[in-house]
């Protein structure tokens, strides 16, 4: 599904270059649940978002589904990640000015997904995360969860073959963020989607099939 071969990435942005990762592989197959664990600052969004496609790397490759995803060109990147790979962040990102319903919308219409079929898909989507009720509501008139319940509705429009989850209980209550994990772990086992979570709560980890821990930017 998705391999890491030898990823290196260093910041130049100060005198001194700051090292992050330091040569990281990782083979992660079709269907799998990984967790990527470490303390705050030790480069696990950094990685994931290379995986993602958001960052490059100073050196290494990341394969997709057999390409490199560094080699393709802009237009291409931007289309594997619209139509490939689905992101919960731990910041929601929800755009403040749409409703709930055309929040999930969005990535299947950029998409250029069939409206109608795009809108079907998304309410289907916002009862299986138990949000049929706030399809109007705004993001201000949500509690957290309810945010992060859209957010992974979201993610999941355009029926990706990868879902990346950085931090995604970071900002929940202990009970709500069970909830999130256990809708993803759902999604999971129900769609054989592969799915990447990176996280600082070993608690959370624990519900992965795998679990790797970035340290000293070394992946064990």
């Amino acid at each position: 599904m998705i391999e890491a071969r030898n990823i290196h990435k260093v910041y130049e942005e100060s005198k001194k270059p700051l090292p992050v990762l330091k040569g990281i592989n990782l083979k992660i197959e079709k269907g799998e649940f990984v967790a990527v664990v470490g303390p705050s600052g030790a480069g696990k969004s950094t990685f994931l978002h290379l995986l993602g496609g958001l960052d490059s790397p100073t050196s290494g490759e990341i394969i997709f589904q057999g390409e490199d995803i560094y080699k393709l060109s802009d237009e291409e990147l931007a289309g594997a990640r619209n139509k490939k790979i689905g992101f919960v962040f731990q910041f929601y990102h929800l755009l403040s000015e749409f409703t709930v319903l055309e929040n999930v919308l969005l990535p299947g219409l950029i998409g250029n997904g069939k409206a109608d079929k795009v809108k079907k898909g998304a309410l289907e989507l916002l009862e299986k995360v138990g949000l049929s009720s706030r399809i109007d509501y705004f993001p201000s008139q949500l509690s957290g969860g309810e945010k992060q319940r859209v957010a992974v509705a979201r993610s999941l429009i355009n029926n990706p073959s990868l879902l990346l989850c950085d931090e995604p209980t970071g900002n929940l209550d202990s009970h709500s963020g069970e909830g999130i994990i256990a809708l993803i772990k759902d999604i999971n086992n129900k769609n054989n989607m592969t799915v990447v979570l990176v996280t600082h709560n070993m608690e959370l980890a624990k519900l992965a099939e795998k679990i790797y821990n970035l340290k000293d930017g070394l992946l064990s």
